[in-house]
C-alpha cells in the first residue's frame, strides 16, 4: 500500500555533501514518523536520522551536526542533507515510515525503501 522511493545516492569526496530524496507514495493521508537509516554489510541497521510530523527529530550520535532532516508533510516527502561527508558514512541508505494513514485505516508497521548507496572516498 505504501511506496518509497529514495533518490540522490552517489559517491563523493571525504568534507563533500549528498542530499537524499524520499517519497512515499499510496494514497496516504498521513506519516506519523519518517527517517533514514542506513547499513554496512555484515553489520546491523542504524539509525540516521527521524522526524515525526510534529517536527520533532532524533540523530545518531555519528552524524549530530553533520546531518540535517527535514520533511514536506503536503508532499510526503523526506530529505537528508548529509555535510563534512567521512568515508565512515559509506553505506546503503534506507528511507523509512512507520504509522502511515490510508484513508480512515492506521498501519503502524514499518515501511522501507529499497535503499541508495552512498560512497565517500577519495
Amino acid at each position: 500500500q505504501v511506496q518509497l522511493v529514495e533518490s540522490g545516492g552517489g559517491m563523493v569526496q571525504p568534507g563533500g555533501s549528498l542530499r537524499l530524496s524520499c517519497v512515499a507514495s499510496g494514497s496516504i493521508f498521513s506519516i506519523n514518523v519518517m527517517g533514514w537509516y542506513r547499513q554496512v554489510p555484515g553489520k546491523e541497521r542504524e539509525l540516521v536520522a527521524i522526524e515525526s510530523r510534529v517536527g520533532s527529530t532524533n540523530y545518531g550520535d555519528s552524524v549530530k551536526g553533520r546531518f540535517t532532516i527535514s520533511r514536506d508533510n503536503a508532499k510526503n516527502t523526506v530529505l537528508l542533507q548529509m555535510d563534512s561527508l567521512e568515508p565512515e558514512d559509506t553505506a546503503v541508505y534506507y528511507c523509512n515510515v512507520v504509522g502511515v494513514t490510508i484513508g480512515d485505516v492506521f498501519y503502524g508497521m514499518p515501511y522501507w525503501g529499497k535503499g541508495t548507496l552512498v560512497t565517500v572516498s577519495s
